[in-house]
């Protein structure tokens, strides 16, 4: 029976990994339509080009280093480093600046696909796999950053219309949390902001710190645990992005302010984006509150990401969150300090609505759901609560496009049933998770059947 579903594991893994595979080829195909270099180039091109996040490809050095014994693990971080000196003298001597990118992080890629070349050439049965996976989860965390700027991009040229009005509506129900929280973040000045924005910014790398714990043992194990946060954080950036060409939304920072320019004053790492200011209703964000009327589809840019429904920040701070409540004390505090950290970021930086983050949280609830539910064969209680948290997230969407006028008009009634949407799926995750840790848990994988799923990659 166990080697059955190891078997149906490994083939299910196997249709995933092609079926990805194509999503990237399509992917590639779509940005160089509209003269954009796409995923597998961008990440081709970081083996001998400057790469644009040094610090990502050390991350995903350290997911590979997960499957390595210790002096494994000290030759490939010296074999990175080496790699990466040589770089930097080889650019120093032919006077080439590195600008638009990091000067390192060229050595932890080739680490990373050295591994892969190890385990292809050098190995056989489950240690060549575990080798394949170890290389699989880096390049996976590396394909989702590109995968997902490349999607970014593609939202931008073929979603001239948005629908920020209607989110801006629907947020009357939730009292306008997106201008209070702006304003409040504007108040604790340049520390205040910057802080806020090195959290936000930084949440892979919290992802990837949780992850190394949760992975510590598979180096003596030979064989990775059956549910862990990589498989969570990259279902949600694979799926959540195709919301956005369905629920096009710029956010109240460029939909009704001044966009980046907003925060430059401040800001110690300001995005390079091109002024958005023309294409706003108006200076309002987060000062004045918009007028309530018809809300409508509006023209935006064809630059600014539509990256909002759901907030996908939210998710994977959810997501970090979940994970990391049978850790230590320090992660659980980290958990939770990167759950509020984030909201808090993605209101008062004016990126998202509130019905935003109701929608992210609810996301992500249904995907670890489901994923837990496939780890116990599909249990039916897992399957019934995915089915209704999948509900419950096209209420939002349907309710936010098409009831926002009523939303607006009847806050103590609407927003009520908002939380109450996300409190009914919160509660429901934790009852049937609570009775799933009293059950017996299912046998986990052998060495090689797949819970990382080499191959696989994803957008963000």
């Amino acid at each position: 029976m166990i080697h059955i579903r190891q078997q149906r594991r490994a083939r299910l893994w196997a249709v995933a990994a092609v079926a990805v595979l194509g999503f990237l080829v399509a992917l590639e195909f779509a940005a160089r339509r509209y003269g954009l270099p796409g995923p597998i180039t961008t990440q081709s091109r970081e083996v001998l080009f400057p790469p644009k996040s040094g610090g990502i490809l050390y991350a995903g050095l350290a997911l590979t280093m997960v499957v390595l014994t210790w002096r494994q693990r000290f030759i490939a971080l010296g074999a990175a480093i080496s790699v990466d000196l040589v770089f930097l003298a080889v650019r120093w001597i032919a006077g080439i600046e590195v600008t638009g990118g990091h000067p390192f992080g060229n050595g932890a890629l080739w680490a990373i696909l050295g591994v892969a070349v190890v385990g292809v050439t050098r190995r056989t049965g489950p240690e060549r796999l575990l080798l394949l996976k170890g290389a699989g989860l880096a390049l996976l965390l590396v394909a989702g950053r590109k995968t997902g700027d490349t999607w970014l991009l593609i939202t931008s040229k073929t979603r001239p219309m948005v629908l920020d009005p209607y989110l801006a509506a629907a947020d009357r129900a939730l009292g306008d949390p997106s201008w209070l929280m702006g304003r409040l973040v504007t108040a604790t000045g340049p520390i205040g902001f910057n802080i806020l924005d090195f959290v936000y910014g930084q949440l892979p790398v919290a992802a990837v710190v949780v992850a190394l714990y949760q992975l510590r043992h598979v180096a003596a194990e030979r064989r990775f645990p059956v549910h862990h946060l990589v498989r969570t954080f990259l279902l949600i950036g694979l799926i959540g992005p195709a919301f956005y060409m369905l629920f096009p939304v710029v956010g109240p920072l460029f939909a009704y302010g001044t966009g980046a320019e907003h925060w430059a004053p401040i800001a110690l790492w300001t995005p390079n984006m091109e002024p958005s200011a023309q294409w706003a209703l108006g200076d309002l964000w987060p000062a004045t509150v918009p007028p309530t009327g018809t809300p409508g589809p509006m023209p935006f840019d064809e630059f600014t990401p539509r990256n909002c429904m759901p907030s996908l920040h939210t998710a994977w701070a959810t997501a970090i969150y979940l994970h990391t409540r049978k850790s230590p004390p320090v992660l659980r505090h980290a958990g939770t300090f990167w759950l509020v950290a984030t909201l808090a970021a993605t209101l008062g930086f004016g990126y998202h609505y509130g019905v935003d983050l109701i929608a992210g949280v609810v996301f992500t609830l249904t995907i670890e759901t489901a994923l837990r539910a496939y780890d116990r064969g599909w249990d039916r209680s897992g399957l019934r609560l995915a089915g209704y948290g999948t509900a419950v997230f096209a209420a939002l969407l349907l309710s936010y496009r098409y009831l926002a006028v009523e939303m607006a008009g009847y806050p103590w009634i609407a927003g009520p049933l908002l939380v109450l949407a996300m409190v009914s799926v919160i509660y429901g995750y934790v009852r049937t998770t609570a009775r799933w840790e009293a059950a017996p848990a299912p046998d986990a994988p052998a060495a090689g059947t797949g819970v990382a799923g080499a191959g696989i990659a994803v957008g963000g």
